[in-house]
């Protein structure tokens, strides 16, 4: 009888090896992710001990323009809720699904193309830091916005968010937006108005009416889908919303 041939690859060792190298990558994510997560703490805390967030709110109140919630048209703040952040009512600030889908778009394409950023977080961004795209900006907005959502109900978080947020133009809030664009006030927009400029904030610079109507007409449009996707419209009244435009 031949002799068994034995396996001579030495599987134990690399398998050791192997099991080592994970748990070293894995300790340094940690230590990395505790890194930042302190970083973005700090941040916050600073950002919040600056500017507390009552003062905040009267800042934004105290504006030329302010509309309370009651005076907006329920399709406009139907239309921002769902082409800005359709799950603005169930999640507690920090949408998990909505980060994790962006951020796997951001490593498709190899830059940063998604945020993933819910409405109260955009409004944590714009009222307490910059625009720059950092791991612990984007955590310290994190804090902000769960402790927003302790102190403010979701009513006044949407409220404060469309009367602060830029429409381009020099319009800053709806109430001015909508006379600066249309001469009337909020309440009096009609739903093409309503759906136009709920699209805006999202790139006012390229949506600007004075300088590209038409891609804001455009970006009319992908509004309209949302409302229909999520229910706040039929199809038939999202297609004559779109063909009747603006002001008609």
């Amino acid at each position: 009888m031949a002799p068994s041939m034995q396996r001579t690859t030495p599987d134990r060792p690399v398998a050791r090896l192997v099991g080592n190298l994970l748990i070293f990558v894995i300790v340094l994510v940690a230590l990395a992710a505790t890194f930042f997560v302190a970083r973005g703490f700090n941040q916050y805390r600073e950002a919040l001990a600056a500017l507390p967030l009552d003062e905040m709110e009267q800042r934004i109140e105290s504006a030329s323009g302010f509309t309370p919630i009651q005076e907006l048209p329920d399709l406009y703040l139907q239309a921002v809720v769902a082409v800005e952040d359709h799950r603005f009512y169930a999640h507690p600030g920090f949408d998990v699904i909505a980060t994790g889908r962006a951020l796997v778009n951001d490593l498709k394409a190899g830059a940063i193309v998604e945020g993933g950023s819910t409405i109260t977080q955009q409004l944590a961004k714009n009222q307490y830091f910059t625009q720059e795209q950092t791991v612990e900006r984007k955590v310290a907005e994190v804090f902000m916005a769960l402790t927003m959502e302790q102190r403010f109900t979701k009513r006044e978080l949407l409220e404060l968010y469309v009367n602060s947020i830029y429409f381009g133009d020099g319009y800053e809030g709806i109430g001015n937006a909508s006379v600066g664009y249309f001469g009337k006030e909020p309440g009096a927009l009609d739903a093409g108005e309503c759906t136009l400029l709920a699209g805006i904030p999202n790139a006012p610079s390229a949506y600007a009416l004075s300088e590209n109507p038409d891609l804001a007409r455009q970006r009319q449009c992908q509004v309209l889908k949302k409302l229909v996707a999520y229910d706040y419209l039929d199809e038939a009244d999202a297609r004559r919303i779109g063909a009747q435009g603006a002001g008609s």
